[in-house]
């Protein structure tokens, strides 16, 4: 559906030092640097796969969405979309896409949000009849109804960014590029948000290509990740590769009957202890949960067990620092 062969790109980027004499200096004399966003990156993603599209800021996540999405056009390399190059065939090639972009809105600041709806409805070229269907879905599942009078600006982040997704799927693409979707947003309209993905991939078999910094975002929704730094892909594979590369520890946390007897067991650490808790952190490559809890229910009263895994935001700053990005 998506395939991407050795696309590049760099800007041209102003420089100078601070101060008047160099701003002047500037004028008569400018002086530029080039900085490559992208490097020779290539990936293909199939029908209906929701992808996290991961990186540090620069690394050229929003720049790529940017070219497949047709706004920016590469320096070298190929993009092929359901048959369409992005950047040469826009106006066929949009009504394939939805494009939502956390920091940028689509809608219009001044009017209702269902006067955008109909711009876009005749934007699109949409038939009454469809238009009718898809907003009504859009309205039941994302929870619109009260907000479709209200003008734009009196929304709130969460209720805007629930319009946004909405505006995009108006025209049913088969493609949803999403940029930073629930940046700023509250805990309810975070989990609203992801519901609303999970329910139309599923469903409508949408295909999601997803960057956020957010990695609940990730962990919740997405099954493969790709990881981008410095303009080069550096890693591509599914998150439960990445959970079993990186995820080398589990905690275990036992309450017990008060007890004050020592514990040793091979392959954990004593994380915290008192006479009624003790939590361990056990090395997955040494002894398995399983066993470390059967020798525990051994020597003591057991009332409660929990396991937690490593948060993915470690595992994600660890896969940041072995690629030095």
């Amino acid at each position: 559906m998506i395939e991407v062969e050795h696309l590049s790109k760099s800007f041209k980027v102003k420089k100078r030092d601070a101060g008047v004499g160099a701003a002047l200096k500037s004028l008569i004399n400018p002086q530029y640097t080039t900085v490559e966003a992208l490097h020779d990156i290539s990936f293909n993603i199939d029908e209906g796969e929701i992808v996290g599209y991961i990186g540090p800021n620069g690394a050229g996540k929003s720049t790529t969405i940017k070219i497949i999405s047709g706004i920016l056009v590469p320096d070298s390399g190929k993009c092929n979309i359901l048959g369409h190059t992005p950047w040469k065939s826009r106006v066929n090639h949009v009504k394939n896409i939805g494009v939502v972009f956390g920091q940028r809105s689509q809608l219009w600041w001044d009017v209702p949000v269902m006067d955008s709806y109909n711009l876009l409805k005749d934007i699109y070229k949409i038939t009454h009849k469809d238009f009718r269907n898809t907003l009504e879905l859009l309205t039941d599942t994302l929870d619109l109804s009260t907000l479709l009078s209200m003008p734009v600006r009196q929304l709130s982040l969460g209720q805007r960014m629930r319009c946004e997704i909405a505006a995009s799927l108006l025209h049913n693409p088969k493609i949803l590029f999403l940029d930073e979707p629930t940046i700023g947003l509250d805990a309810v309209s975070k989990i609203a948000v992801r519901n609303f993905i999970k329910t139309i991939n599923k469903e409508k078999k949408v295909t999601v290509i997803l960057t956020t910094h957010d990695m609940n975002d990730i962990e919740t929704l997405a099954e493969r990740i790709i990881l981008i730094g410095k303009g080069k892909i550096l890693l591509d594979g599914t998150l439960t590769e990445l959970k079993n590369r990186f995820a080398t520890h589990k905690t275990v946390t036992v309450d017990f009957a008060e007890n004050n007897a020592p514990i040793s067991i091979e392959g954990t650490t004593i994380l915290s202890r008192s006479d009624e808790r003790i939590s361990l952190s056990v090395a997955l490559d040494k002894i398995k949960v399983s066993e470390v809890i059967s020798r525990l229910s051994k020597q003591f009263e057991i009332i409660d067990v929990t396991v937690n895994s490593r948060p993915i935001e470690e595992i994600i700053v660890d896969l940041y620092k072995e690629y030095q990005i």
